[in-house]
């Protein structure tokens, strides 16, 4: 690997397993501090196993993104663990399938608590401490989804979930340029 994120702190949401491990993996790969985000009370064998490959680079924060105190307190701890956050990878999300007519109150609120409330204020939280590091060239990845751009009959909740992470990235991406932030 090149070592182009060497001595920079990355910070991923939604990270236990699937894609944000493979992203945090890269990262790391790449020389990377990653700071990895994930529900569970305990980092996942996955997660684990990259720490022991990978002895003080990696650093396991469980949180609920969902909960503001929990976002306020995932930040704390990468802040403390490896510094200023040069790079966050927002990838917490859930996805549920329904048809449109079947789709329920309870699958709404769960999937925007996650997928659109819990990804803005994790991006809220670290956009601040950047502006207020001076973090100029420090950047933000959003995970969307294709489903964010079209409907699709069996996941409307997922989609429009996926829609408004478009939508605040862009708002985002505006935001923070003065700043310097990508």
């Amino acid at each position: 690997m090149s070592g182009r994120l060497a001595q920079r702190h990355v910070l991923v949401t939604g990270a236990g397993g699937g894609i944000g491990l493979a992203m945090a993996q890269a990262c790391v790969q790449e020389g990377a501090r990653a700071s990895i985000v994930d529900r569970a009370a305990q980092a996942s064998d996955g997660v684990q196993q990259l720490q022991r490959q990978n002895p003080g680079a990696v650093h396991y924060l469980s949180a609920d993104v969902t909960r503001p105190a929990d976002v306020q307190a995932l930040l704390d701890g990468a802040l403390a663990r490896f510094g200023p956050v040069h790079t966050l990878i927002n990838n917490a999300a859930v996805f549920e399938m329904a048809p449109l007519l079947e789709a329920d109150a309870d699958s709404f609120d769960r999937l925007f608590a996650v997928n659109v409330k819990g990804m803005f204020f994790v991006m809220q939280a670290v956009l601040r401490h950047m502006r207020e590091a001076g973090a100029a060239g420090a950047s933000v990845i959003n995970l969307a989804s294709q489903a964010g751009r079209r409907g699709e009959a069996l996941v409307a909740h997922y989609c429009a979930t996926k829609a408004a992470v478009i939508s605040y990235t862009q708002s985002a991406a505006l935001a923070m340029a003065p700043h310097g932030i990508r």
